[in-house]
């Protein structure tokens, strides 16, 4: 993969590395780890400069974020009310003002997410969703997201560029925090799942 990632960043430059970076953010598989990392590398051995590669990532970032963002918006409040009175749901313990108090929810205290996110791994892409369902004004997000992004992807490529070659050792680095990162939120959500547990379905 860093093969066909280098000759297709070394073939269409900015293009290229803000492609990778909204696919990244559609596909959180596709490590932006590797993307930025070797994009910062590259900075010192080709014509690309360290700011064009991380105004580049940042654009990318943000189209792959609106993409998903747009997701969320379609779906509303209402049809998720709707879903929630499917018998299932009902089954699992939800109730028929769930959406709309995570809405209010949201709203009160998770836009802030929408910045801080941008700097954990699968959370990243997948706050983009919550803010669409909550309606959080289109140009807030913008915002929020090209500034939280935009302190993601430098740490990223500047670290590429300051140990060069080495660049693959960052990724390891940053593999390690992404593990641990995912292990911390499997346990708030295990944790989360039981209080639903024994709050909602064992009630």
């Amino acid at each position: 993969m860093n093969a066909w990632i280098t000759d297709f960043i070394n073939q269409f430059g900015y293009i290229a590395i803000a492609l990778l970076i909204a696919l990244e953010n559609v596909f959180p598989p596709l490590p932006s780890e590797i993307i930025l990392t070797m994009s910062g590398f590259m900075t010192t051995t080709t014509t690309l400069s360290i700011i064009g590669v991380i105004s580049a990532a940042t654009i990318g970032s943000l189209i792959g974020a609106l993409i998903l963002y747009a997701v969320g918006r379609q779906l509303t409040v209402a049809r998720l009310t709707r879903l929630l009175d499917h018998r299932l749901f009902k089954t699992l313990g939800f109730h028929h003002d769930d959406a709309q108090k995570a809405v209010n929810w949201f709203n009160n205290h998770g836009t802030s997410g929408i910045f801080y996110g941008r700097c954990i791994p699968v959370i990243r892409s997948l706050i983009s969703i919550p803010a669409g369902i909550a309606q959080t004004s289109l140009g807030k997000f913008c915002v929020l997201t090209v500034l939280g992004s935009a302190l993601w992807n430098t740490i990223l490529v500047v670290l590429g560029a300051w140990v060069g070659q080495s660049w693959n050792k960052i990724v390891i680095i940053f593999n390690e925090y992404t593990t641990i990162a995912i292990g911390i939120m499997a346990v708030i959500c295990l944790y989360f799942a039981y209080r639903w547990y024994r709050k909602r379905i064992k009630k």
